[in-house]
């Protein structure tokens, strides 16, 4: 009998069944139903049948929703829709409401009542005040990865898209009752971490590996778990996971955005190659301005596309690349899905929305009932 151990921080990649497939993560806020404050009876809209689909999360005020592998956007939406209905019918009897932007205007993190588990009270320990402030709430797409090298480059690939991504789901410019005059506030509480926010940029899976073995030995993280990055590799689930959106305001735009991500993931496909000779690798540094520009300007962010520094609105880009994406959400049969990104960029994402309810009202209460009329309708209101 073979007694050697495994070795330690050694991380197989189990790859996909089937390359790009996708699976969604929704996080949710529960709101008393008169108050419309967050309250912490998440717990009561679970059905113990769910299967998984729905779970709880760090705060007993949120309320996670997942979906399963599916081959496409129509397969996520059939998905979510089901799990969606069954909590607002839940959520109706309850007497309780359901919103699904990044944070909640008027919640008090102090207020917020922490889910009991051993995992939970470890990262309190580790974390402190820094874990303690983040009632926040975001959308995790995974991406079905043929290996980890693969998993690699296509990592590197969507840094590029990261500001695109995260302005399209812009949905955080309230934090604690105050407008904060960000797109998006969520991000910054994430990057106060010492593993979340951009990731260490490596260049193939065994480099990887030498990296999660460090964090392991210096006991940096105790798994694959610690890492809160923007992008992640999650090699039990043979994917690639991409965690910097806002939670998106509604099922309308969740599904433009999964669309947009998927399409793009099919474009580097057939065109890595291409890709790789042709294009300017782009420093950190360049990566870490154009994400912030997006946390502070969304949509009406001046971004940085190649080395040479010249800037191109981000509405622009958007526009370019789903030109370059239509011969592929037609093959995909998505094109009505990735129009409403379009949609989005030119008429407005969720901050925009927030903060016009505010400007005509000065009344965080009615952005908060928009919000949630919002969720109810499944579709943005614009007007």
């Amino acid at each position: 009998m073979d007694n050697k151990k495994k070795k330690p921080g050694l991380l197989n990649f189990k790859t996909s069944a089937k390359e790009l497939t996708l699976g969604v993560e929704l996080e949710l806020q529960v709101l008393d139903g008169e108050s419309l404050l967050l309250t912490p009876r998440a717990n009561e809209v679970i059905d113990r049948g769910d299967d998984d689909k729905l779970q709880l999360e760090f705060f007993q005020s949120t309320l996670e929703v997942i979906s399963g592998i599916c081959a496409n956007t129509h397969a996520v939406e059939s998905d979510l829709k089901h799990s969606l209905q069954k909590v607002s019918a839940k959520a109706h009897t309850l007497n309780l409401k359901i919103a699904s932007t990044a944070t909640h205007p008027l919640a008090d993190y102090r207020e917020r009542l922490i889910t009991p588990s051993k995992r939970y009270n470890e990262l309190i320990d580790r974390n402190q005040w820094l874990i303690r402030r983040m009632a926040v709430y975001g959308m995790h797409v995974h991406i079905g990865m043929p290996s980890g090298d693969a998993c690699i480059r296509y990592n590197y690939f969507f840094m590029h898209f990261l500001p695109h991504i995260l302005a399209l789901s812009g949905s955080s410019p309230f934090w604690q009752g105050k407008y904060t005059g960000l797109s998006s506030c969520r991000p910054t509480t994430y990057e106060s971490l010492p593993t979340a926010g951009m990731p260490y940029l490596v260049k193939d899976w065994k480099e990887f590996q030498k990296l999660y073995r460090f964090l392991l030995r210096t006991q940096a993280i105790q798994s694959m778990k610690d890492l809160w990055w923007d992008l992640r590799p999650s090699p039990h689930y043979g994917t690639l996971e991409l965690r910097f959106c806002d939670e998106p305001a509604t099922l309308y735009e969740t599904l433009g955005i999964v669309t947009f991500i998927h399409v793009l993931a099919h474009w580097f496909r057939d065109h890595e190659e291409e890709w790789t000779k042709s294009y300017t690798y782009l420093s950190r540094w360049i990566f870490r301005e154009n994400k912030w520009r997006a946390i502070r300007y969304g949509l009406d962010a001046e971004m940085i596309p190649t080395r040479r520094g010249k800037a191109k609105g981000m509405r622009d880009d958007i526009a370019d690349w789903i030109k370059k994406l239509e011969p592929y959400a037609q093959a995909l049969n998505c094109t009505d899905y990735l129009a409403r990104v379009n949609e989005i960029a030119q008429r407005g994402n969720s901050s925009e929305r927030q903060t016009r309810v505010f400007q005509n009202t000065n009344d965080l209460e009615a952005v908060i009932r928009h919000n949630v009329a919002e969720f109810d309708k499944g579709m943005p209101i614009w007007t």
